[in-house]
């Protein structure tokens, strides 16, 4: 074999080669380990300052689902009051009573 010459190496993800005892017991070893072992020395900590510059996944959208919803008048022109996606507000809105009544019970 050359120097130069690639080395090919096929994984299959469906048949994971078996672990020798060494590995099974340093993994059966971190899976007893309490939380309070593990090191987080090298990890920052998240401040307010990272948080206050994260942004959603530009990739992300959620899954819609097209319905049919009898509002009253009134409440439908407020939402419409805003222009253009009156749709959206109103999935805000629900979305934000979902998580209230989610919350912590």
């Amino acid at each position: 074999m050359n120097k130069t010459d690639p080395v090919v190496f096929e994984l299959d993800l469906h048949r994971p080669a078996a672990l020798t005892p060494e590995q099974g017991a340093e993994l059966a070893a971190l899976a007893a380990a309490p939380d309070a072992e593990i090191d987080y020395g090298d990890i920052p900590p998240l401040t307010d300052a990272f948080f206050a510059n994260a942004q959603r996944n530009p990739f992300y959208r959620p899954i819609k689902a097209q319905v049919t919803v009898r509002l009253d008048a009134d409440v439908l022109a407020w939402l419409k009051t805003g222009g253009r996606g009156y749709q959206t507000k109103l999935n805000a809105i629900l979305r934000r009573a979902m998580l209230q009544d989610a919350g912590p019970k």
